[in-house]
């Protein structure tokens, strides 16, 4: 006997526990609507946020890029079920689009960056959902690029809902705010900028007869300034040091100028070559900004000071060499004091005074002293002869020897008023790097 038809057909499957508890919570749910039985209880969305890396801070645009994990977890009265009738589930996931969400948003948002889409919320039975998600955001913020590269940045996250009063959706702290700031386990601390806390608060604003929540995350973070002190400050405090040595160079040697213009054209290349290091902003300008050109205005100052002390060096050696050694000579340099040597030129006709004397007056100008000569006779003797070269080379002489003090002493001067300008350029430049030290030992230790 054949068996009934009945009992040849497969047993139908049975729905799944999860597959029957996603249909019954959602099969009459409005995501639409909050989530409360009376319309008079307020939601309370308990949030937490734990930052991940700074990934950009960009002063030009007066914004901050960071990655967060950020938390939510509210109360659903209508996504409430007993496990015990779905086989002991205690927790399922839903989707996002299919039940109501908070419309809690950040006041500071630019961009959302390369967020991963989370499109699942995890819901237990007692009716908390809780929302989590890592998040790439671009914030704006008020930057403080006058400090660089010592400078500390406050940024704010500010949470807030975009259109519920707080009689509608309120907002509180998931965990205490100490317990936040201090929270720095999965912050990357290897990068450019340190994570010093992030400190939050609680407060309401009143907008006529409605009060609206807000809770504020302060992101406060201090950058590295290794990075910019190795390849921007001490390249050009060595490029400094040298330029002060080369005020050690002869300053009658001519290649003091020539340094010093090398000094400069290198200070230029290093300073165009880094520009891309420097923070760009609309505002201020960074002090390490002030600093490079500061610097490149006390370079040419010392090239200046240089080209003036060497001009004036050599304005004297032409004059030197354009005027004879003469009382004209001793007025225009005020070396009066330290005059010739006395003449020993005399007339020819009182010759036997010349043995018994050793001290002569020189003449004013040689001229006179060559006149003199020409009163000799016209046919003079061997001695006299003799008397008359000696006279004319003791003349030479004593030009060539007046010459020389003359340009030594110009030289001399010159040096002093060299040394003295160097004394006034090293306390130029001690001046500023004593300000820029304290400055920035001041923001570093701060």
């Amino acid at each position: 006997m054949a068996p009934p038809l009945a009992e040849c057909l497969p047993e139908k499957p049975k729905r799944s526990a999860l597959n029957q508890l996603t249909r019954a919570l959602l099969r009459n749910y409005n995501c639409g609507v909050r989530p409360v039985h009376n319309w008079t209880t307020p939601t309370t969305v308990y949030m937490d946020l734990i930052l991940q890396s700074v990934l950009d801070v960009d002063g030009k645009t007066q914004s901050i890029t960071t990655s967060i994990w950020y938390r939510q977890i509210w109360t659903d009265e209508f996504l409430v079920w007993d496990p015990e009738e779905f086989d002991g589930i205690t927790e399922i996931s839903l989707s996002s689009d299919a039940i109501w969400i908070p419309d809690v948003i950040v006041s500071e948002f630019v961009d959302e960056g390369k967020s991963p889409p989370i499109p699942y919320v995890y819901v237990n039975s007692s009716g908390s959902v809780k929302n989590n998600r890592p998040m790439q955001v671009v914030l704006a913020c008020n930057l403080q690029m006058y400090a660089f590269p010592f400078d500390k940045q406050n940024c704010s996250l500010t949470f807030r809902s975009w259109l519920h009063s707080v009689q509608e959706i309120d907002l509180a702290l998931l965990r205490s705010a100490e317990a936040i700031a201090n929270d720095k386990r999965k912050f990357m601390n290897d990068g450019e900028w340190e994570l010093l806390s992030i400190p939050s608060h609680y407060w309401k604003i009143h907008h006529g007869d409605k009060g609206y929540a807000h809770i504020q995350f302060n992101v406060l973070i201090r950058r590295r300034p290794l990075l910019y002190v190795v390849g921007l400050l001490i390249p050009s405090i060595f490029l400094m040091l040298v330029d002060v040595i080369s005020f050690y160079l002869p300053l009658d040697s001519r290649t003091r100028i020539t340094f010093k213009v090398s000094i400069l054209l290198g200070y230029t290349v290093f300073r165009v070559n880094l520009t891309d290091e420097l923070p760009a902003t609309a505002v201020s300008t960074p002090l390490i900004g002030v600093f490079f050109v500061v610097c490149m205005a006390l370079l040419m100052l010392s090239l200046i000071k240089s080209i003036v002390v060497v001009k004036l060096l050599h304005h004297s050696e032409k004059e030197v060499k354009q005027l004879s050694v003469s009382a004209c000579l001793l007025d225009k340099y005020a070396s009066a004091g330290h005059g010739f040597t006395q003449s020993t030129l005399t007339s020819i006709n009182t010759l036997d005074h010349v043995h018994q004397s050793t001290d002569y007056d020189l003449e004013c100008s040689a001229e006179e002293d060559l006149l003199s000569l020409n009163e000799v006779q016209d046919s003079p003797s061997g001695l006299e002869w003799l008397l008359l070269e000696l006279v004319s080379l003791r003349l030479g002489l004593s030009q060539e020897n007046g010459e020389s003090v003359a340009q030594a002493e110009w030289l001399s001067l010159c040096l002093r008023l060299d040394c003295f300008l160097f004394r006034v350029y090293l306390l130029v430049l001690g001046l500023y790097t004593s300000t820029l030290l304290l400055l920035w030992t001041s923001w570093s230790f701060a």
